[in-house]
């Protein structure tokens, strides 16, 4: 049996780990076995998130599967094969729907045909991309390797509640071509969103007008727009997409109970100003998110990111041990640095 054994608390050892290799399991075939799931959190092993995760990999590719239960820190995975079609997975939290969607995205790409997903959790929560950033950056630049879909957001669900709901349009894969991401460009426009779901109006407008009212002076802001979002529970954020002329960056800022909205827009204005002054072609986010679409591409690809995460390495470091690929990556953590992906 092809078996691939990973340690789940290498590097960041937290759930991207088992997100990864579920992925590459899929798209290589190859039976997983892995220990230690999030080990390194406070509270390890498996949650909601994850085992919607597990079992959307699952129902799309009819995979025995070992370990599936809350609090689960050890998972055997043996794929089968990747059955396009609709699909509808629910995490009952205020779990990311977005790294579910991100977990299965590729392999329904490997289809024959096109799939329809939709995902019910949270959709704008701490520690994942929110929806926007995957609609806004990580649908396009998937699509600019040869990734192509579409997304839609039904409804915001924020923590606690969740209750959030988005869908996707996964098309079958076009021919993969590597990256080279090195220069940033002028920048043309920074535009963006200021919203909240069942909170006065006026929270959304006070994020939008600090956020302006700061940055507006020094930088080509265009279409920052105000907008109350259907949602289940109450929430708020600030999403910007920096536009250069070669490439974007995105950032958000994610309301809480007790924070006032200045304090969300002034959060994302230094994310804005600390990444303007690195010589980072995107955000320090989406390196890593692309290491598994470009280790497929049809050349070597090289990225130069404002910050080097462990994330990165982690990820990088869990690819090499299903795909005769090389990373070379440049910068400490932390730092700015360059990541060459060499298929």
């Amino acid at each position: 049996m092809n078996k691939i054994v990973i340690d789940g608390s290498w590097g960041e050892g937290g759930g991207q780990i088992l997100r990864t290799s579920l992925t590459l399991s899929l798209l290589t075939k190859k039976t997983l076995q892995i220990h230690n799931i999030r080990s390194k959190r406070s509270s390890p092993g498996l949650k909601q998130q994850h085992l919607t995760a597990l079992r959307a990999a699952a129902e799309i590719s009819n995979a025995q599967v070992e370990g599936d239960f809350p609090g689960s820190q050890e998972v055997l995975f043996v794929p089968g094969e990747i059955k396009p079609g609709k699909y509808n997975f629910k995490i009952t939290t205020a779990g990311s729907t977005t790294l579910v969607m991100q977990t299965i995205f590729m392999p329904l790409s490997a289809a024959s045909r096109a799939s329809q997903v939709s995902i019910t959790g949270g959709t704008h929560v701490p520690w994942s991309p929110p929806y926007h950033y995957l609609e806004w950056q990580w649908i396009p630049w998937m699509a600019r390797i040869g990734y192509p879909g579409t997304v839609e957001l039904h409804q915001c669900g924020y923590y606690p509640a969740g209750g959030g709901r988005l869908s996707c349009a996964v098309l079958p894969a076009e021919s993969i071509e590597p990256l080279q991401v090195t220069e940033r460009s002028k920048l043309i426009q920074i535009r963006g969103i200021s919203a909240a779901s069942n909170l006065p109006r006026d929270i959304p407008n006070r994020q939008r007008l600090r956020f302006v009212s700061k940055l507006g002076p020094s930088y080509p802001l265009n279409d920052i727009r105000s907008a109350v979002l259907s949602g289940q529970g109450k929430g708020t954020f600030l999403t910007v997409l920096l536009e250069f002329e070669k490439t974007t960056a995105c950032f958000t800022s994610l309301g809480e109970k007790g924070k006032r909205a200045e304090i969300v827009a002034d959060e994302l204005i230094k994310q804005v100003e600390e990444y303007l002054n690195t010589p980072g072609c995107v955000d320090a986010y989406l390196p890593d998110q692309l290491l598994i679409p470009l280790s497929f591409a049809n050349g070597y690809s090289s990225i130069q990111t404002p910050k080097i995460t462990l994330h990165l390495i982690t990820n990088a470091e869990i690819i090499q041990q299903f795909l005769p690929v090389r990373f070379t990556i440049e910068g400490g953590i932390g730092k700015p640095g360059k990541v060459v992906i060499s298929p």
